[in-house]
């Protein structure tokens, strides 16, 4: 299976914090975000890599490209208008069928992960996304289902019948991408809106329930993350 981190974002809150770090390398528990991440795909069976970072990341640049990879890894350099714009840049030329997608700043238990990758390679739908009950983002996207655990929906508003919000986690098979291409031709933008898209165009995606996933985004989601780390060890 195929794995992509979209790292391109400016983390501008952070920085506004006074943290100096570009986020891919902020540190949990000694672990840049980065390498955890990579560490988590590795160890889940990850047959190739692909990595975007803005072009101002330079020491994050340097940080990848000095580690030794046994699978085929690529680096894109570009900054980009949003993050399904990053996800549209990492995805081209991939003709494999099976790809998960995450956002460098997850974090969530590395044995929730195996077990969402292990359903999603058992799933016949046509992608699987990672919600959570956990609301843990200033803007966060809420996700209905139904009785199935099929998403209807992609909410910017609850209105009252969305348990769950959007984890950052996602598992596409190549036709999504297909509808990637189709809405980046069409000058969409948003990573909600395209998967707001993927349910007008028919597509089936499942949604998979983590109990916790954290985003960081501030300050004080580095030692909130450390916390919920630690509780698993």
């Amino acid at each position: 299976m195929d794995f992509a981190i979209i790292a391109a974002g400016e983390g501008s809150r952070l920085v506004q914090e006074g943290v100096k770090w570009h986020k891919p390398l902020i540190r949990i528990n000694g672990i840049p975000l980065i390498d955890r991440l990579i560490n988590v795909f590795m160890h889940n069976g990850a047959e190739s890599l692909r990595i975007i970072v803005n072009e101002q990341m330079t020491d994050v640049q340097e940080h990848l490209r000095a580690m030794k990879f046994e699978i085929p890894f690529h680096l894109v350099v570009k900054s980009t208008p949003s993050s399904m714009h990053s996800f549209y840049e990492v995805s081209r030329g991939y003709e494999g069928d099976e790809i998960c997608l995450t956002t460098v700043d997850t974090i969530f238990f590395e044995q929730d992960f195996s077990k969402y990758i292990k359903a999603f390679q058992q799933e016949k739908s046509d992608g699987l996304f990672a919600v959570t009950k956990y609301v843990d983002d200033e803007k966060p996207l809420y996700v209905s289902i139904d009785e199935n655990m099929m998403i209807n929906g992609f909410k910017d508003e609850n209105d009252a019948n969305c348990q769950y919000v959007s984890g950052g986690i996602y598992c596409l098979r190549q036709n999504g991408i297909r509808v990637l291409e189709k809405a980046i031709a069409e000058g969409q933008s948003r990573m909600r809106n395209f998967q707001r898209r993927l349910i007008t165009e028919g597509l089936k995606i499942k949604a998979y329930p983590f109990d916790k996933i954290i985003d960081v985004d501030h300050v004080e989601d580095i030692r909130k993350a450390e916390e919920f780390v630690n509780s698993n060890i």
